[in-house]
């Protein structure tokens, strides 16, 4: 599946892959993000953090109506307020794709699996 955008010099397609790895990025830089979840923990396993390789694994894009929906799992740090993480992070993979693929997004929805303490 991929995403379509059409330009006045023809059409451009954007694999969800590219997507999600992209907005996977902008997500592992906020403040108080362990990591991405997998949204088959039961498959992949409870405790898995995936690499940027596989952020895909992480994150669902969905396209209806013309209009560009990311659902992400994520595990944020432990002593953080969950609240404003997810916030954080809608904010920002919002702007990112928005910047790089050109791409406006209309909702991004955040799941967040789990919390891990993290070394100081």
């Amino acid at each position: 599946m991929s995403i379509e955008l059409k330009t006045k010099y023809g059409q451009i397609d954007i694999s969800n892959d590219v997507i999600a790895t992209v907005a996977g990025g902008a997500a592992i830089d906020c403040y108080g993000i362990v990591g991405m979840a997998s949204r088959k923990q039961i498959k992949d396993g409870i405790s898995e953090l995936l690499r940027k390789e596989n952020f895909a694994r992480g994150i669902v894009v969905r396209q209806e109506n013309d209009e560009v929906h990311i659902d992400m799992y994520i595990i944020v740090s432990y002593g953080t307020k969950i609240s404003e993480v997810a916030h954080n992070v809608q904010s920002k993979v919002k702007y990112t794709l928005d910047q790089t693929v050109g791409l406006a997004v209309s909702s991004v929805n955040i799941y967040v699996q789990g919390v891990r303490v993290t070394n100081p």
